[in-house]
């Protein structure tokens, strides 16, 4: 065909089936059967085939597109968590003949003005939320429009009906402190972030309910905890946690990013991981991995999680489910070399 654009009906020719069996195969409909599908995406791609995004839209009322917010709060547009998160989304939509825009929301702008232009606007036929808060305005907008959406975590109020998908933190925070008690370990320190996030709520409760569970007197906690985005302020605390008189001797942090930094202010102060202090994070970024001596992390496979919640979107804008979709995935402990028994 050399550089020129093939129609849908030169696809159908060389594929010797109907025009209409070829777009229903390319709109990933379950009527056409998974090997015609894959043997028109094939022949699609070796024949250079891009669809006409306008003509689809005509014709099936969607746009093709999943939209996800993503705002910009600190120096990086994108961390380790959203970087995984993104490429799941993107690898999951795939797969379903759909594509992934986002959508950024400066500081001057809230998440909630950018998402309803993303609505409003018709480019999207459903939207993925992540990081959802205690309370988020953004639910409450998405449900009262009758939007097709999912959220990577859950509300507090189970009153909702959403689509969600979300990591038992709670399981898991409970995990870590039976992990590091048994090692002997008393006094610990749980960094953490003021935002009212659900993530946190969650993962914070496990850990308190496992605490007063166990009975134990001489278990003492103390909080360090700054915004989410105050990097410098978590290096602060992190330093004045260090250097204070009664150090705990086991960390465990809400996410990675929070853990690498306490791991690198404690070698800036000449103290050696696991024999000063033991530290195990959530969420095992790749970094996690090569930050000595290693960080002890849960993983909650954040792509894997991403591509689950583009099935259930798709599931919700195609078959518009009666009941809403909920999955509760269950995390994997990440055993590396930052933690081991209490220092003597």
């Amino acid at each position: 065909m050399g550089a020129q654009r093939s129609t849908l009906k030169q696809l159908a020719a060389e594929l010797n089936i109907s025009v209409a069996t070829v777009s229903r195969a390319l709109g990933g409909y379950e009527d056409i059967s998974k090997k015609t599908r894959e043997r028109v995406a094939q022949k699609a791609q070796e024949m250079g085939y891009v669809p006409n995004s306008a003509g689809r839209m005509l014709v099936s009322g969607r746009s093709g597109f999943v939209g996800l917010v993503v705002p910009i709060r600190g120096p990086n547009l994108v961390d380790s968590f959203l970087g995984e998160f993104v490429t799941g989304l993107g690898e999951g939509l795939k797969g379903h003949g759909s594509d992934l825009f986002l959508a950024t929301a400066l500081e001057s702008q809230s998440e909630l003005s950018v998402l309803s232009h993303v609505v409003e606007s018709g480019r999207a036929d459903g939207v993925v939320l992540n990081r959802v808060g205690e309370k988020d305005e953004r639910v409450e907008y998405l449900l009262k429009r009758k939007f097709p959406f999912v959220t990577h975590g859950r509300l507090l109020n189970a009153d909702y009906d959403l689509n969600w998908l979300d990591t038992d933190g709670g399981a898991a925070f409970a995990e870590m402190f039976e992990m590091l008690y048994e090692l002997g370990h008393r006094k610990f320190g749980l960094l953490t972030i003021s935002d009212p996030m659900t993530f946190r709520h969650y993962r914070e409760a496990g850990l308190r309910q496992a605490i007063e569970k166990k009975g134990d007197p001489d278990v003492v906690l103390t909080e360090i905890k700054t915004e989410r985005f105050d990097t410098k302020g978590m290096r602060r605390a992190c330093q004045k946690s260090l250097t204070g008189a009664d150090r705990p001797t086991a960390y465990i942090a809400l996410f990675d990013e929070i853990a690498l930094t306490l791991m690198k202010e404690a070698a800036n102060l000449g103290l050696s991981i696991p024999r000063d202090l033991s530290v195990v994070g959530f969420d095992n970024v790749a970094a996690s991995a090569y930050a000595p001596p290693g960080l002890t992390t849960y993983d909650q496979d954040i792509r894997g999680s991403a591509k689950q919640l583009t099935d259930m979107l798709m599931q919700v804008i195609v078959d518009q489910p009666e009941e809403p979709l909920t999955r509760l995935v269950k995390p994997k402990l990440i055993r590396r070399a930052s933690h081991g028994p209490a220092p003597s």
